[in-house]
């Protein structure tokens, strides 16, 4: 891999397809064909733009057959782009299935404005400080470049006014969202769609009809490395808060798993019920673990009490979508226990059955789909197992079993994908929309819907405090 500055480029706008209306299928995990419906197509040009998250890094994960290896990267010099460069060369260097990136990088204080002027490239991935990030991408899409960028997209009500203009046409913004990958979570939409199985949707008793709940620790391993994060991860004022990060994943889900495609509107569509947000408390010793550094920079001591930062990064949000009630819980511990990982939750309540996807202790850190009938049903157990046979083409083998009267569904080994997987799945989804001219009709609608909510959540939690 080569790291040299790059100067004197200029490169045309790429013309991008005007479309994007059609609806779409779930795109598949795998990698696509090298090209899409007609003749070879002119492989994309990849920019990174100041890769302060370790996302940008795993977007390079595999090799594409549509992506040049040739990538530019432009950013302020500092040791967030060092650790971006390190962990692609690992791809680079790793024994099986190699990546061969050519990394070429430009450093300085104007590395925005040297990107626009260059334009070595057609599409631009963002992962970094998340204040800046939503008027990048605006600026980015206004200047004709396609843009696939990281959560969340903007942490306040202030820049909400640039997410339409940004979403509503060619050439295509789109956020990652990786957690649609899952296969747990994928088969659990599935099932959720076929009403002998889970009926309607839920809307009486005193359990939200959609529960959703993840904990994330701020010391873990990522790509077989501790992982280093930079100290403005932990300033709210720049990452945002608990109602707009890991929570951006749980609101689209829920989007996702109750939307059937129809378009979401804020107005419309949501109701905010109530919003809530509270701290985790980081001493020293660990912030200096997770950062390397060995004290609390200035810009953090408004939320030090003593050897403690109050890290304000939980949340929990109630609210109605389309009249379905949805609760969501967004955790952070400390650290991963030993042989443990993140944690999810997922329950969809019907009047049929509820669908459990479960990653916990309880679950030996494997994600689990469980199916509990709620009202006896004959013949329940056949249409199970008619709907997983239904889903053999993208995923041969699953089978299931009866626990205590819960059908848990067995997911072959060989069918499971990681976490760090799921960002070239997402790439490849991305570029089959750009490159077929097409992509869903709900997709930037519901990247609108999902941070209004957001953003309104967290000025509510405020209010409410």
């Amino acid at each position: 891999m080569t790291n040299r500055t790059r100067d004197g480029i200029s490169l045309s706008r790429r013309q991008v397809l005007a479309g994007g209306a059609a609806a779409a299928a779930l795109a598949p995990v795998g990698l696509r064909a090298a090209h899409h419906g007609g003749g070879e197509a002119a492989k994309h040009k990849l920019i990174v733009l100041n890769p302060g998250h370790f996302h940008a890094a795993l977007t390079l994960r595999q090799s594409h057959p549509r992506l040049d290896d040739v990538v530019h990267v432009y950013a302020e010099d500092g040791p967030e782009v060092e650790s971006f460069l390190g962990i692609v060369n690992s791809f680079n260097a790793r024994a099986e299935n190699p990546t061969s990136w050519d990394i070429r990088v430009y450093r300085g204080a104007d590395f925005f404005e040297r990107l626009l002027a260059e334009r070595p490239g057609d599409m631009v991935v963002i992962a970094g400080k998340n204040d800046s990030k939503m008027a990048a991408i605006h600026r980015l899409h206004g200047e004709g470049f396609l843009v696939l960028g990281d959560k969340p997209w903007l942490i306040d009500e202030a820049a909400l006014p640039l997410l339409a203009p940004t979403t509503s046409g060619a050439p295509l913004a789109m956020d990652i969202m990786t957690e649609r990958q899952v296969e747990t979570y994928r088969l659990q939409k599935a099932l959720a769609a076929r009403p002998e199985i889970f009926g309607q949707w839920r809307t009486i008793g005193d359990k939200p009809t959609v529960s959703l709940r993840t904990v994330h620790h701020l010391y873990k391993i990522v790509n077989n490395a501790p992982l280093v994060r930079p100290t403005w991860f932990f300033d709210t004022g720049v990452e945002g808060e608990g109602t707009n990060d890991v929570t951006t994943h749980l609101a689209d889900l829920a989007q996702w798993m109750t939307g059937r495609d129809e378009p979401f509107d804020y107005d419309r569509d949501v109701e905010l019920r109530s919003a809530r947000q509270w701290p985790t408390e980081v001493p020293l010793d660990i912030f200096s673990q997770i950062t390397h550094r060995d004290s609390f920079p200035r810009a953090l001591q408004g939320a030090v009490s003593g050897d403690v930062l109050n890290y304000l990064c939980n949340a929990h949000i109630a609210y109605d979508l389309r009249g379905i009630a949805v609760e969501i819980d967004s955790l952070w511990d400390l650290a991963l226990p030993p042989g443990g990982s993140d944690t999810h939750l997922s329950v969809l309540r019907g009047t049929r059955a509820e669908i459990t996807v479960e990653l916990s202790a309880a679950t030996d850190f494997t994600s689990t789909l469980s199916i509990r009938p709620t009202i006896p049903a004959r013949g329940f157990a056949a249409n199970l197992l008619r709907a997983l046979e239904d889903q053999a083409e993208r995923y041969p083998g699953l089978d299931m079993v009866n626990e205590g009267g819960a059908y848990r569904v067995i997911i072959p080994d060989g069918l499971r994908t990681r976490h760090e997987e799921h960002f070239a799945a997402v790439l490849d989804q991305y570029l089959g929309y750009v490159d077929s001219g097409s992509w869903p009709a709900n997709l930037g609608p519901d990247i609108v819907c999902k941070y209004t909510l957001l953003a309104r959540a967290k000025a509510l939690s405020h209010q409410a405090g």
